[in-house]
């Protein structure tokens, strides 16, 4: 692709990821415009004030609720990609009528308005809780992914094209129990819900430019899952910790002991590459092109946070989040699979 030529969106484009994805896009890809679609001023104007200031760059206000908005924001598109979404599980379960407003219907807004507005690709950020999902935030991102991996039957065979990218929780973003535990330590005890889970987990730069190799590769409809180690919970306390009490509270509703990016009935679709795994549509005539050296799962595989056979060390931990005294967090970004 040539990333040069081509107009970009990203919605959610003030969090996390966004403003990663920027980062890089700007520094390395060079698109002929980026736009950063969210629906916060304040901190569309801290992106700025923050050096996110580029001939490129354009900031709409906006929200995925809003189709007529988002059709005005992709006029002259080539590429969306959606990471806009409710993602705390408490908020979700609390509010599920603006879960699914934001995370369904804002996904059905983000399909009908890359349709109509000729956009090329669309990619959009899911993650291991849509898998078997036993909260609201995980139903809603499962139903998501099912209406831009089928939104591709809207297309015709030149039209949009849409996929989706499955990964775990990202190291020391917003909301993360990373951030959590650094500030529990300075009162001498962390808390953890259950000892014996498990997670897995990316860096915020390893997640970006997995979701840009997706653009490049995507045909329309997979869902594309990157080999990410995992780490037990205790351990990253430990790690983050060391001189803490770890004490149990209890597991929260809608919280799992273990999380899984790929079920054994997706497998069945799902072929693995040197450092991905891919779900492919269902349907037959989904060409795998020769060459890629992608092979079939066996029967009954499946891709689980506890059976995972890279983990992350308290070494190797450390080393991704550059945590050298507790105030470098995020500083240092290496890729984590």
């Amino acid at each position: 692709m040539q990333w040069g030529n081509l107009s970009i969106l990203v919605t959610g484009g003030t969090g996390s990821f966004g403003k990663k994805f920027a980062e890089i896009m700007l520094q390395e890809y060079h698109p002929k415009k980026l736009i950063v679609f969210s629906r916060d001023e304040l901190k569309q104007h801290e992106m700025r004030v923050h050096g996110f200031d580029h001939d490129s760059l354009r900031y709409f206000i906006g929200d995925v609720r809003d189709r007529d908005r988002l059709l005005r924001a992709m006029n002259g598109v080539d590429v969306v990609i959606h990471a806009a979404a409710l993602k705390q599980v408490p908020t979700c379960e609390y509010n599920p009528i603006e879960a699914v407003m934001t995370n369904v219907m804002g996904a059905k807004n983000i399909i009908e308005a890359a349709l109509d507005s000729g956009v090329k690709k669309v990619v959009a950020l899911s993650t291991d809780k849509a898998v078997g999902p036993v909260n609201l935030y995980g139903a809603t991102k499962l139903v998501a992914e099912k209406l831009f991996v089928h939104g591709n039957s809207y297309s015709g065979e030149d039209g949009c094209r849409f996929a989706c990218v499955r990964y775990g929780n990202v190291v020391a973003s917003r909301g993360s129990v990373i951030p959590l535990f650094l500030e529990q330590r300075k009162n001498g005890t962390v808390t953890v819900t259950d000892t014996r889970m498990t997670r897995f987990w990316i860096t915020l730069e390893s997640g970006v430019r997995f979701v840009i190799n997706a653009v490049e590769q995507m045909r329309g409809g997979e869902v594309f899952i990157p080999k990410i180690p995992s780490m037990k919970i205790t351990d990253l306390a430990r790690a983050l910790a060391p001189n803490c009490r770890v004490r149990q509270i209890g597991i929260r509703p809608g919280e799992k002991v273990h999380e899984t990016l790929i079920s054994e009935d997706e497998a069945r679709n799902a072929v693995e590459l040197a450092e991905m795994y891919i779900i492919q549509p269902s349907q037959p005539s989904y060409p795998v092109a020769e060459g890629e050296n992608a092979s079939h799962l066996p029967d009954g595989f499946c891709y689980t946070s506890d059976t995972n056979d890279e983990w992350l060390t308290v070494d190797t931990l450390h080393e991704l989040i550059g945590d050298d005294s507790g105030n470098g967090v995020g500083r240092k970004v290496a890729v984590a699979s």
